[in-house]
């Protein structure tokens, strides 16, 4: 229960084994669905079809035998939205609420289905009275496509955030540890639409939110809440949450990898803080995204190949291209045994990120790192501790 008229009926999927085909999910999915018992009932949202007899059972038993009048679409991504037509068919006094834009999905998803009279579009500032709550919309397009929108009950002080404020993880599952799964979530999924975080945070602002609901992931209150929002603020502005560096590296034979490690102990030593060493042939590479997003400051060590660079490592600078990586600092380690490679390619890569910074030297290994490396990690190394 979320309140006295406000329930979950939501399922957890602990067999998933990939969350949108690329996410590893260890601990699992929760697809999250609420309903509003009141005059009129609202279900907030379905879920995905891989769970559906299990919401369905959750959806008859908290209707207890009456009939629902709504169903609040806040997203059309398929995990939220898989059981609409089902919806429509078994309860045919239902209305679906929604953005115009998701009125223009909904053929897309459910060819053939007649929703003629039973779609209620809703934009920003919008309200709908279900007797003792009242809900108000909130526009919340591209978090993180464009036809999501928010609702805030007014009389509970609830807001039911879409994908805003998920994480991974069955609920089953959930631990204490909120940021951590949720940061990957965020970076991974949200992350490239900072603007629009900020734009729905400020809204958020102006009014007095006691409880969260997303769509993935626990209901935050309280702390918990506040600092879900902290976060969200921080991440959302392309800011770095904490001090640290991370060495994410590529490597053919071993020779970038032990010159990866050298050059972490090195920083160590020099006295930084936190040093993360990612292998991006073996790392989860959300989790290596997450952590880029975390930290000020990132070194990338690659191995020239194919007159480029090694394609995991340009797949993670890609990964950082279209997430809107920015506001960081850079160093370059490249390897190559006879006409390196590695570093241009990276450098044009890095360059096109916005606000990033690419500190001098760029270190060139020959195969192996040898003792005239020394020097120029020893500089790239105060460089970047400065």
């Amino acid at each position: 229960m979320i309140s006295d008229t406000i329930k979950y009926i939501g399922v957890d999927d602990i067999d998933i084994d990939l969350f949108e085909s690329q996410y590893v999910v260890p601990e699992g999915m929760s697809y999250n669905s609420y309903l509003i018992d009141d005059e009129k009932i609202a279900v907030m949202d379905t879920v995905d079809a891989r769970k559906a007899d299990e919401w369905k059972t959750n959806l008859t038993k908290a209707l207890n035998g009456r009939q629902p009048d709504y169903l609040v679409v806040h997203h059309m991504e398929p995990d939220h939205s898989a059981l609409i037509a089902w919806m429509l068919e078994t309860y045919p006094q239902v209305q679906l609420v929604c953005s115009a834009q998701a009125v223009k999905m909904l053929s897309n998803f459910f060819e053939g289905v007649d929703f003629e009279g039973r779609v209620t579009t809703v934009k920003e500032g919008d309200t709908l009275s279900l007797g003792h709550h009242t809900l108000q919309f909130i526009g919340a397009a591209m978090i993180h496509w464009p036809e999501v929108i928010m609702t805030y009950d007014l009389t509970d002080k609830v807001l039911f955030s879409a994908d805003g404020f998920g994480k991974f993880g069955a609920l089953v599952n959930e631990t204490d540890d909120w940021a951590c799964e949720a940061r990957r979530y965020y970076f991974n999924i949200c992350g490239k639409y900072g603007t629009q975080v900020q734009s729905v945070l400020k809204k958020a602002a102006a009014i007095d939110i006691q409880t969260i609901c997303p769509l993935h992931g626990p209901v935050l209150k309280g702390e918990a809440l506040a600092e879900a929002i902290r976060l969200y603020d921080i991440w959302s502005k392309y800011e770095p949450e904490s001090e640290g560096i991370l060495i994410a590296y590529a490597s053919i034979h071993g020779g970038t990898a032990k010159a990866a490690e050298h050059f972490a102990e090195m920083l160590r030593q020099k006295g930084a803080k936190k040093v993360v060493v990612s292998d991006l042939s073996r790392s989860d590479m959300a989790e290596v995204i997450e952590d880029a997003f975390r930290y000020p400051t990132v070194v990338v060590a690659a191995s020239s190949y194919d007159a480029g660079v090694f394609p995991v490592m340009h797949d993670f600078l890609y990964h950082l291209q279209i997430k809107n990586y920015q506001k960081r600092k850079f160093g370059i380690i490249e390897n190559g045994s006879w006409a390196p490679t590695a570093g241009r390619t990276m450098c044009t890569m890095i360059e096109s990120l916005k606000d990033c910074e690419i500190i001098e030297p760029m270190v060139t290994i020959r195969s192996r790192m040898k003792s005239t490396d020394e020097p120029l990690l020893l500089q790239l190394a105060d460089n970047l501790l400065k």
